[in-house]
């Protein structure tokens, strides 16, 4: 069994030599501090022997050398190399979340619509730093729901007098692009709710497109066929069609297809047809209509930009993957809980220059590491959680990877000392203080 966390050393070359020393530790503090993670808070756990002064750590977030891109490019290379090299399509799943602030000094925080407060009637708006995780849609080696892991993030900030603004779209496919490069043999499979749609009017490379359609879009028919000889500019849209909500209405040939919608097989049925929406884009589309059968849920529509020809790719087949997909989108939102509940994404507090974007953007590389060791350790002894009121319980959550990391942690910490009294006095006083601060 290899040391806890020892991956992320292949990740030092973004930093200097001091400012490496501190990411492995602030790794180690950040995974086994049991109760706020302020930065001091993170610092008792990182450093219990107080080698390094408090100063340090924020001096690491906010000032220190970091080579945030090529931070990324070595984790993403790792995290593709170990989970899916052999995959020659990547999924990727992209949504944008608040990370809330109080005070008005805050690099990078922005007023944003509260996403969770807000209804369609009513807008709630909030003070926070907006992130933009671009993630990897992994399915676990035990089964259940997949997992979104982080690959690449932005912050996106408020643009300043003068300044033309960035937005998400923007931020979207910086990521795809840079992506591309870290990957030229790879092909892509983006998967994004429906305020990601406007992507497939950029030419996004070797990327595919799976979103939601509005019910109401102007959607048309494929342009005719130019007549030999014809005059004029060729037609870009065909006649309009129907919107998807008023066309599912009369459709009257669906398909019976099975899904495997996070994790659970499902019964569907949909019916597929090419259009264009050319409010968005004059390319075509796949448009995907799925009706629950049973009548429960209402109409969903999607969209794909794959590219098949009729007869060939059978569309069925395409809708049920188009909808199997779509469903798996959850799994960032399930990111979002966890890196908010268990790593307590919202709660350093550090204020200028980088430190607000950085402190952030690490709680999201440390939610993939420890899904990564997780995923790692699969077949080996792990720590487990006694609970026996969960008799079926066979998948693995984030809280049992988090606790499996710290048992391993505190492990290694304890087996890397010697035995003499004062170093176990230490020990017990660390340990009595992490149960002391817990929360």
């Amino acid at each position: 069994m290899f040391k806890p966390l020892q991956f992320l050393a292949m990740l030092t070359r973004a930093f200097t030599k001091p400012a490496a020393a501190m990411f492995l530790r602030l790794a180690e503090g950040w995974a086994l501090c049991p109760s706020r993670r302020t930065l001091t808070g993170i610092y008792r756990f990182a450093d219990p022997q107080r080698t390094t002064n408090v100063e340090a750590v924020h001096y690491f977030f906010r000032d220190a050398e970091w080579k945030f891109a090529e931070l990324w490019r070595d984790w993403a290379l790792l995290l593709v190399t170990c989970l899916a090299a052999d995959e020659p399509v990547l999924t990727l799943t992209i949504d944008d979340t608040t990370h809330h602030k109080t005070g008005p000094c805050i690099n990078g925080a922005r007023t944003c619509r509260d996403a969770i407060r807000s209804s369609q009637k009513k807008l709630v708006c909030c003070w926070a730093l907006q992130f933009a995780p671009l993630c990897l849609l992994v399915h676990p080696p035990w089964g259940g729901e997949p997992l979104s892991l982080p690959l690449n993030i932005r912050l996106n900030r408020k643009a300043a007098d003068g300044e033309e603004p960035v937005t998400l779209l923007d931020h979207t496919e910086a990521m795809l692009r840079e992506l591309a490069e870290w990957f030229p043999d790879k092909r892509f499979r983006l998967v994004a709710d429906g305020a990601y749609a406007p992507l497939i009017g950029r030419k996004l490379p070797r990327t595919e497109v799976i979103s939601r359609m509005r019910s109401d879009a102007a959607i048309f028919d494929l342009p005719p066929k130019r007549k030999p000889g014809q005059r004029g500019r060729p037609p870009m849209k065909g006649k309009r069609l129907p919107s998807p909500k008023v066309m599912a209405g009369q459709v009257r040939k669906w398909r019976r297809v099975e899904t495997t919608e996070r994790g659970v097989k499902r019964e569907r049925r949909v019916y597929t047809r090419r259009v264009i929406w050319a409010h968005i884009s004059k390319t075509p589309v796949w448009l995907v209509i799925s009706r629950d059968p049973s009548g429960v849920e209402a109409d969903d529509f999607f969209f794909t930009t794959k590219a098949i020809r009729p007869g060939v790719t059978p569309e069925a087949k395409l809708g049920a993957r188009v909808v199997s997909h779509f469903a798996d989108r959850w799994s960032v939102e399930d990111t979002f809980r966890n890196v908010k509940q268990f790593l307590g994404a919202e709660e350093p507090q550090s204020w200028k220059r980088a430190g607000p974007e950085r402190a952030g953007a690490f709680s999201y590389l440390m939610y993939g590491a420890i899904w990564l060791e997780r995923i790692i350790q699969e077949g080996q002894p792990v720590a487990h959680l006694d609970r026996p009121w969960y008799t079926g319980k066979t998948a693995v959550s984030f809280q049992d990877a988090l606790a499996d990391a710290r048992t391993r942690l505190w492990e290694e910490r304890i087996k890397g000392t010697s035995a003499s009294k004062n170093d176990l006095m230490n020990i017990q006083k660390t340990l009595i203080e992490a149960v002391a601060w817990a929360s």
